[in-house]
């Protein structure tokens, strides 16, 4: 197996490929202003397997199409919108959020829950921004400096790893700068790190070494995990997801 294909294996039967919560989905859709019985149309974008957009599907009566780049995590989505009898409200789509065929402002609302970072933040909501009506909303979650200044260790790290890493106000004023008026932030909890992302991530490391035989390529995998994990337990205090819920203006 590749990198790539061994990362997959790890996380595609995890509830979630990153941070969050359903509290935190939900938090984010309350400070969207349309009305959720309309047969609003949505896009999920990045969506992983698809926690956040069962959530999305529950309390929403339109349609989701739920877009992501690996067949494997959308999988898991059919499989689990099956179960729970929400198929015809949920589409997957296989695709790249960077290559979208979608129309021109053809949706209400997109969402994106940990994964704009893969396109860039600006970006992302310059391509995105096209496919929103006017006044539709854009709700997504990055990574963001919750404090004015930090650690070396912890700074050097996110700047190397993800340099458009910036405060909320940096954030909301590229927002605001694109065409949006901010409807709403909320920096993620810790719980949603840790409680629903790294702890059930820890419970998998064995059988994940096991299933492929302890290989040094796995082992890197989980030592790479593991090392996420210590410097998110130490410098908690200054990053997290912020949540960002913007309005499309009209004429943008």
């Amino acid at each position: 197996m590749t990198e790539l294909e061994l990362l997959i294996d790890f996380h595609k039967d995890a509830e979630r490929q990153g941070p969050g919560s359903t509290a935190d989905t939900l938090r984010a859709l309350s400070f969207i202003d349309l009305n959720r019985n309309s047969p609003l149309k949505v896009a999920d974008i990045g969506c992983g397997s698809g926690a956040q957009t069962i959530i999305l599907a529950q309390n929403i009566a339109g349609r989701i199409t739920a877009v992501d780049l690996f067949p494997e995590f959308l999988d898991r989505l059919r499989q689990k919108s099956a179960g729970l009898g929400l198929q015809d409200k949920i589409t997957p789509l296989k695709a790249s959020m960077e290559d979208l065929s979608f129309g021109r402002e053809e949706y209400d609302i997109i969402w994106s829950e940990g994964a704009i970072y893969n396109i860039g933040f600006e970006k992302g909501i310059k391509y995105w921004k096209s496919f929103l009506k006017p006044g539709g909303y854009l709700a997504l979650s990055e990574l963001t400096w919750i404090t004015n200044s930090r650690p070396r260790e912890i700074e050097e790290h996110w700047n190397r790893e993800y340099p458009e890493i910036d405060t909320a106000s940096g954030k909301i004023r590229i927002l605001e700068e694109n065409g949006f008026s901010p409807a709403g932030y909320f920096p993620l909890p810790r719980s949603s790190w840790i409680d629903n992302y790294y702890e059930p991530m820890e419970e998998r490391f064995e059988d994940f070494l096991i299933r492929h035989g302890n290989s040094e390529a796995a082992m890197r995998i989980v030592d790479a995990e593991k090392e996420e994990i210590r410097k998110y337990r130490k410098y908690k205090n200054y990053f997290s997801y912020g949540f960002y819920v913007a309005k499309k203006l009209p004429g943008e």
